[in-house]
């Protein structure tokens, strides 16, 4: 009876076993059927990932060709410029950013190289310096109070605006300093400011004063008004196509007082522009200050020192 219990437990554990096995062989099975279906094919969200992706990369490569393509046209028009600028100022554009960009560069590598002490020891001074600048401005900003309050009513008789709307001082062409004249092909000192103004552009006076004079020759100048201030600053306006005011009329900041033109010796229609201070001629961007951010008026010396050509 012992043996049969025996014999029956022993059948009972193999059978146990087999099954084991069985199972272990039908999970083994089953993993190597589902890698071999994860290597062969992909589930539906594997997929549609795989071609999101692959979208992507194509859109990708179609923005990159699209900006190497724009790269190409800019480059051709910058270049494009530069010839057109050789050929009418015979000289090459002066690249007003390079300078600049060049400190910016070496300043930049002397920084990495530099260690934490130095770096604080630079800073230290520079803050130093820095509240010595504005203690010097805050001096400076006293005394200008002072000398307006002082002015009272004759801050209106100093020159203080620009004679056309150049809201976006975009139309500055030459400044005060040696320039090519135009028709003599030859450096000679430019007296004044030209704005680059299409014919019957508004000209406005940039101080109270009185027409002192006024010409409508077809002279060197073409059309043009001298102001008188009072106060030994006087303003001209050349190259005019019709004057507005007439002689000895009072004019107020801000009136128009011609519509400007191409008249007398201009390569083309703009408006020259004159401050003079007790009969010496000073350079007219320094009188812009009522309506010049200090950024704006840092931007307008950029624009007048990049000119080459006068257009008169």
């Amino acid at each position: 009876m012992a043996q049969q219990d025996d014999i029956r437990g022993g059948r009972a554990r193999q059978r146990a076993i087999r099954m084991a096995i069985g199972a272990l062989v039908w999970i083994s099975l089953a993993i190597l059927y589902y890698a071999f279906i994860s290597l062969v094919s992909d589930t539906p969200s594997e997929h549609e990932l795989r071609h999101s992706t692959d979208r992507l990369e194509a859109e990708y490569k179609t923005l990159v060709e699209r900006y190497d393509s724009l790269s190409s046209i800019l480059d051709n028009i910058a270049e494009r410029d530069r010839n057109v600028f050789r050929k009418l100022f015979e000289s090459n554009p002066y690249d007003l950013n390079a300078d600049d960009q060049q400190r910016r560069i070496e300043l930049h590598e002397r920084l990495l190289a530099s260690d934490n002490c130095t770096l604080a020891e630079e800073l230290s001074s520079r803050l130093s310096q820095g509240e010595a600048t504005l203690r010097r401005l805050e001096r400076a900003h006293e005394d200008v109070e002072r000398s307006t309050a002082a002015l009272g009513a004759g801050c209106d008789l100093i020159p203080s605006i620009q004679p056309v709307n150049n809201r976006y001082l975009t139309l500055l062409a030459a400044g005060k300093k040696p320039l090519i004249d135009p028709f003599h092909r030859t450096m000679r000192e430019h007296h004044g400011v030209d704005y680059l103004v299409p014919e019957g552009t508004p000209v406005f006076a940039t101080a109270d004063g009185r027409v002192e004079t006024f010409s409508e020759k077809n002279s060197t100048h073409g059309k043009a008004i001298t102001l008188d201030h009072g106060n030994g600053y006087k303003t001209s306006y050349s190259h005019l196509l019709d004057i507005r005011v007439k002689q000895g009329q009072q004019v107020r900041r801000g009136d128009i007082i011609a519509i400007s033109g191409n008249t007398g010796l201009s390569l083309a229609p703009h408006l020259h522009y004159e401050v003079i201070f007790n009969d010496t001629r000073v350079d007219p961007i320094h009188y812009f200050f009522m309506e010049l951010t200090p950024e704006e008026y840092a931007r307008m010396i950029r624009i007048a020192l990049s000119s080459m050509q006068s257009f008169d």
